[in-house]
């Protein structure tokens, strides 16, 4: 079935369905909409919309000049995987970050934060998927990909996949990164502070394509990413574990398996196009931060 709102590929057909997408609002059953219970509006509510996609609930964020949007989970968790469909915005998105990312709360300096940012193109360019982790305030581990396919043309699958051994980030199933956890060598590893989940569509054209040298064309706006299928997996302990994370240290129960290892090998030779480890500009021999040396 086509959706109830579909997106639209040009500006003046953005603005009439984000129109008629608010006005049919109160029309919808959102209580029995999975997304809509899981997830609450942060900023830019006026520039959003929720609407049936096929059998799906789904959320349109939008940006303009003045404003974003932004949602966030009702809930934190400790230990889960997220799990997202995305459509990112049609045509020239440059100066544009359409995001899925984790962060935990106050207090901000011992922070943690698992990111996922999509910065926009100039028409025909590709997208760049820009990763980043921070560890009890530290942050500066960013890793960027090329998508192997068009990410305007259907919805894909983002995921984050957080356990106390691991932090994945997945691309339809696929591993592209992985973030391991070495705290008894010294690294910090996102263990005790639980995170919400946040998607937003801001404004950054001082650096989002090509370093800022490509600057928003606004008079393509309103710009709209599409998100539906939201779903949270706790994670699941070894039978007799209370909980994951008085898992034994010496289980197997989430190491990687070979598809797993075999994809993030595929991805940094065929996808990756920076690697802060790899920096040499940015760090020598003895800044490199101390996980490089052990992953």
């Amino acid at each position: 079935m086509a959706p109830l709102l579909p997106p639209a590929s040009s500006p003046k057909l953005c603005r009439s369905w984000l129109l008629l997408g608010l006005a049919l609002l109160v029309a919808v059953d959102l209580s029995a909409a999975d997304m809509y219970s899981e997830i609450e509006l942060v900023w830019g509510a006026s520039r959003t919309f929720f609407f049936m996609d096929g059998d799906s609930e789904a959320l349109a964020l939008s940006l303009d000049q003045w404003q974003g949007s932004c949602f966030r989970s009702r809930e934190k968790y400790l230990y889960v995987q997220v799990d997202v469909e995305i459509k990112l915005i049609e045509g020239d998105s440059a100066g544009t970050v359409c995001t899925i990312y984790m962060i935990s709360e106050d207090p901000w300096e011992i922070h943690d934060e698992i990111d996922l940012e999509f910065l926009g193109n100039v028409t025909g360019q590709p997208y760049t998927l820009h990763t980043n982790i921070f560890a009890n305030g530290v942050g500066g581990r960013e890793q960027q990909f090329r998508l192997w396919f068009d990410p305007t043309a259907d919805y894909h699958t983002y995921s984050i996949v957080w356990n106390p051994k691991h932090i994945l980030i997945l691309v339809d199933g696929k591993a592209i990164r992985d973030f391991k956890n070495n705290e008894d060598q010294g690294v910090p590893f996102p263990t005790w502070q639980s995170m919400r989940t946040f998607g937003s569509l801001w404004s950054a054209e001082d650096w989002a394509t090509q370093g800022g040298r490509v600057k928003t064309d606004w008079s393509q706006a309103p710009f709209v990413g599409y998100y539906r299928n939201y779903n949270v997996t706790w994670c699941r302990p070894s039978p007799g574990v209370a909980w994951c994370g008085d898992e034994p240290k010496g289980s197997t129960r989430f190491d990687l398996d070979q598809k797993t290892l075999a994809d993030l090998q595929w991805v940094r030779s065929n996808q990756m196009i920076y690697n802060y480890c790899t920096d040499t500009v940015r760090f020598n021999a003895t800044t490199l931060p101390k996980e490089c040396t052990l992953q």
